[in-house]
């Protein structure tokens, strides 16, 4: 079941989402990179939640996924990431931020990502949002791509225990009515 995430998940989303980057990331990131990413970039963005921009799929009390679209400047990151924007979007003239997308493992490549990422793309075109970009882990470039993001550059964030880790920006295809709104539940 897709739900808005609220803050009495939290707890439960930071678990899956140290699951899911230590499990899915180990091709593209190293050991180091993994563990300082957990420590320094990735977790819960309350603000997410507090706009009601993120979402959890869930099944049977088990966390599947989560991700969200955000209407405010910052690009990536949890509370705890240092490099954090401030300010809310003007839908006529901004991209809307694809933001958070973690997935449980044992779940993976069975399409959570791409339906919630439409569901993502839906909610903000329902906002008045008509472009979407991201900052997107190295895992998860392959999904953008197969949903039409294009990678404009890499950038390097170095962490505050001196390690880096590498992101690629990736902006989004034209957003427009006719894209499909897919029903999560249909996946289960």
């Amino acid at each position: 079941m897709l739900r808005l995430a609220t803050k009495n998940h939290i707890d439960s989303l930071n678990i899956l989402i140290k699951k899911s980057v230590r499990a899915l990331s180990q091709d593209d990131y190293s050991k180091e990179e993994i563990e300082a990413a957990i420590q320094y970039v990735f977790g819960v963005d309350t603000q997410l939640i507090e706009d009601e921009t993120y979402y959890v799929i869930e099944k049977e009390g088990i966390y599947l996924a989560c991700g969200g679209w955000s209407k405010r400047a910052t690009l990536l990151g949890g509370n705890q990431f240092f490099d954090r924007k401030c300010g809310v979007l003007v839908p006529s003239k901004d991209a809307a931020k694809i933001r958070a997308f973690f997935v449980n493992p044992n779940y993976a490549r069975l399409g959570l990502g791409k339906n919630l990422l439409a569901h993502c793309e839906q909610m903000a075109l329902e906002q008045g949002f008509t472009k979407t970009e991201m900052m997107a882990t190295l895992p998860g470039v392959k999904l953008y791509e197969a949903n039409g993001y294009v990678v404009s550059h890499e950038k390097n964030h170095l962490l505050p225990n001196g390690v880096s880790l590498k992101f690629k920006h990736m902006k989004g295809q034209q957003l427009s009515p006719s894209i499909p709104h897919f029903t999560l539940m249909k996946l289960f």
